[in-house]
Formats: structure tokens, sequence, C-alpha cells
């Protein structure tokens, strides 16, 4: 088998065994500090802004145009309608810009 394969059965092992760790750290406690709860719940937009942040660096008009609806859109909507205006407005400047 290949070397690719190999890397993303051990990046599926490694993801899954750090899920499966914390979520035993953290059953240990019988309460969680509201601090430390709050930080769990910044994880997603810190991973979230890690990937979309190198991607800015190299991005052109069209992706510029799609993270600017995105961050309006996100103002006043939810995930899902961000998402989605972001996504058409990516598809559509980049149909047209190209």
């Amino acid at each position: 088998m290949s070397a690719t394969f190999w890397i993303i059965i051990a990046g599926a092992v490694a993801t899954y065994l750090t899920r499966v760790g914390g979520h035993l750290v953290i059953s240990r406690f019988e309460r969680i500090h509201p601090r430390v709860e709050a930080g769990l719940n910044a994880v997603p937009a810190a991973v979230l802004t890690t990937l979309v942040a190198p991607a800015m660096l190299d991005a052109g008009p069209a992706e510029w145009a799609a993270i600017v609806v995105a961050g309006l859109v996100a103002l006043r909507g939810g995930l899902l309608s961000m998402f989605l205006a972001g996504a058409v407005v990516l598809s559509v400047a980049r149909q047209f810009m190209a």
C-alpha cells in the first residue's frame, strides 16, 4: 500500500485518540470551571481561523469578495446563511473574474 494511505490512516487514528482522550479527561471532572468551558467553546472558531487566515493571504478578488460578503452576512444571519452566501459569491465571482 502507498505511503499516502498510511498517512491518512495515521491521521485518522490520531484524530480519534485525541477526541476520545479529551472526552475521557473531561468526563473525570464533576464540574467544569466556566473559564475552561469558555475556552473549549472557542476552539472551533480558532481552528476555523487557522484554516481561513493563510488562504486570505493568497486570496484574489473573488475570494476577498466572498470573505466580505460572508462576514457581512455573519453579522445578521446564522452559520448556514453565511456559508451559503460566501459560497455563492465565490462561485459567481470566479465565473466572471477568471
